[in-house]
């Protein structure tokens, strides 16, 4: 007579093992993904610095002239994920405004590929944004 109550199962050595090879492949993986990484988190800087350049444009056709504070043209930095509670991963500034041009800069506060270097963005007054620094 079978026992109804006797379950099969996966042995801990099996577990392990399959853990392992998962691990193996994510190791081999990884190199190739970081690009793509790289690429998603850039957007982040696309998008702020686009929006830095509308509210900079609508403070020159009010005012006559741009702006380096980003609290006058109504921009609020969101919290970096540097601080708690914070998920930006990039520190937007205005580096320098003129009666007749500005240029804003969007610069990493992670490095996300480990090289050393950190991704920097600017756009300009006539909304040329350009990646200055790759990562």
């Amino acid at each position: 007579m079978k026992n109804r109550y006797l379950l099969s199962g996966f042995t801990l050595t099996e577990l392990l093992v399959v853990l392992v090879i998962i691990g193996i492949l994510v190791l081999i993986a990884y190199p190739n993904l970081m690009p793509l990484i790289s690429n998603a988190k850039s957007t982040e800087a696309k998008l702020q610095l686009e929006h830095v350049y509308n509210m900079e444009k609508s403070y020159f056709y009010t005012n006559s002239k741009y702006s380096t504070d980003l609290k006058v043209i109504g921009f609020e930095q969101e919290k970096l994920s540097s601080e708690e509670g914070g998920r930006a991963n990039y520190k937007i500034e205005v580096i320098n405004a003129t009666n007749n041009a500005f240029k804003a800069k969007a610069t990493a506060i992670t490095d996300f590929n480990g090289d050393g270097k950190f991704n920097v963005w600017e756009i300009d007054q006539d909304k040329n944004l350009q990646e200055t620094i790759k990562d």
